[in-house]
């Protein structure tokens, strides 16, 4: 990505997809050029953490809700750091945000952090786009300097990017060094969190709960993990291609043999599978947004839920299956496409989830679910 602070108010921009769709508009944010997989986010709002997702690395992310940046952005909603979407597309953005917690507008973080962005396109058509052909490479370029360059170069330029499938990316996400996040209150467990591209709200409703959480880098070994001594070990979200995590599918078989209580969230479901012995695939346009209806099996219950995920476990809805670590099930689905979305072993306690309980941004329907974690934990204690 090459950016440049300057000009972006007046500066002409493209939209360019690897399969040769152009879309024209008004640089948003940084001015320069930047490259990612395209793709589209239903949420209404929840637009600053949906920046801040470590799991949206090497994406391009075109808002579907045509207002953005209205509430302005403030230090306290940060999922992490830093600000991790490779591109942002919108429609409408906002010219002067309004909210009493504003302490400056998406324009200014954008520029501020160097994010090239587009606004002024047709984010409907775009989206319709996407969910035909699926998700695919894009670039964006603004400025001048690209106001003279033929459309069949820049569509060269993005079609020499690295494709998603194949992409290893937790290490380049996940914290270096371990740190803890103290329990609120009476500490009742200690766990073990491996980062695979965690958000800030996932320890802290595990603090909220009484639970001491150890966050430990991606490459983090089994005797690592249990160095602190965990009542529970917990595998978080992170970008990528959960085919190429073969050292997390190890370390999570290390906890796995050990029967201590596992909980794993995105990322951390489809490297479950994989431990299990079950494949994942790229979907098609994937999901993302906070508005996704998902049945817990286990209960019968529709939930409304927040998504960020390109992949999926491959297992089977209609039956148990026979794993080395015994009987496995399929504990939740999407009710629009019927993908997997959750995962529980039967003989041991171990389980998880492919979206966000930790509802940030989104609905606090799935809460429920680091309650389920905390009673594996006491069950195992007792």
């Amino acid at each position: 990505m090459t950016t440049s602070t300057r000009g972006a108010a007046k500066a002409p921009a493209v939209l360019v997809l690897e399969d040769g769709r152009i879309f024209r508009g008004r640089a948003y944010g940084a001015v320069g050029e930047t490259f990612g997989e395209a793709v589209f986010s239903t949420g209404m709002t929840g637009y600053q953490e949906t920046l801040t997702d470590p799991s949206y690395h090497r994406q391009v992310v075109v808002m579907t809700a045509p207002h953005v940046g209205n509430t302005g952005v403030n230090d306290e909603d940060p999922e992490s750091s830093r600000i991790w979407v490779a591109g942002y597309v919108v429609r409408d953005p906002a010219r002067v945000p309004s909210n009493w917690r504003s302490q400056r507008s998406l324009d200014e973080e954008l520029v501020k952090q160097g994010v090239v962005g587009i606004s002024g396109i047709d984010t409907r058509a775009l989206t319709r786009h996407l969910r035909e052909r699926g998700a695919m490479r894009v670039g964006i370029f603004s400025g001048e300097a690209w106001a003279g360059i033929r459309e069949e170069a820049l569509i060269a330029k993005v079609c020499s990017q690295p494709l998603m499938k194949g992409a290893n990316l937790s290490a380049e996400v996940a914290t270096q060094e371990a740190y803890v996040v103290p329990a609120i209150g009476e500490k009742k467990f200690t766990v073990a969190a491996v980062d695979l591209g965690i958000k800030g709200m996932t320890p802290h409703r595990m603090a909220e709960r009484g639970i001491e959480v150890h966050v430990l880098p991606a490459a983090s070994t089994v005797e690592d993990i249990y160095a602190v001594s965990p009542d529970g070990v917990f595998f978080s979200n992170g970008p990528g291609d959960p085919a190429t995590a073969d050292h997390a599918v190890s370390v999570m078989q290390g906890v796995l043999e050990r029967k201590t209580p596992l909980f794993g969230i995105c990322f951390g479901n489809q490297i479950l599978g994989r431990a299990l012995g079950f494949g994942t695939y790229k979907l098609k346009y994937g999901h993302r947004g906070i508005n996704q209806p998902v049945q817990d099996r286990t209960t019968g219950k529709v939930e409304i839920t927040a998504h960020n995920h390109g992949f999926a476990v491959d297992a089977p809805l209609d039956k148990v299956s026979e794993t080395p670590y015994g009987r496995a099930e399929v504990s939740h689905v999407c009710l629009n496409d019927n993908v997997v979305e959750g995962l529980q072993l039967l003989d041991q306690p171990a389980f998880s989830v492919q979206y966000h309980p930790e509802a940030a941004a989104g609905p606090h329907d799935a809460a429920y679910l680091f309650d389920r974690f905390t009673a594996l934990m006491e069950a195992e204690r007792a």
